[in-house]
């Protein structure tokens, strides 16, 4: 399991995304536009950096929806390998079978 500072860090990482998507989206659209005039493009460009940084989707770091794992995510299902290899195993995931031999 995950520590859970980290789990509620990422948590507010997300919220803030969500809370500050349309500003940040507004913002970089004038950023981006070459028809605007440098000056107006130069003031977006200095509100964006005054959004907090965790606002930023790239910050955001896929984690297993049951421990919280960081690595070996799969996005199609939400969990870690070591979460998908435990339902696999309890008949959890239709379609999905543990092999051995």
């Amino acid at each position: 399991m995950a520590k859970t500072s980290m789990i509620e860090r990422e948590k507010k990482r997300q919220k803030l995304v969500e809370q500050y998507a349309g500003k940040r989206a507004a913002l970089k659209a004038i950023v981006n536009d070459q028809s605007k005039p440098m000056e107006e493009r130069f003031r977006a460009s200095l509100k964006l950096a005054k959004l907090p940084r965790n606002s930023s989707a790239v910050r955001l770091h896929n984690r297993c929806k049951l421990t919280g794992r960081p690595h070996a995510y799969y996005r199609k299902l939400g969990v870690s390998r070591i979460a998908l290899r435990d339902l696999g195993s309890a008949g959890q995931i239709p379609g999905l079978v543990k092999s051995s031999w």
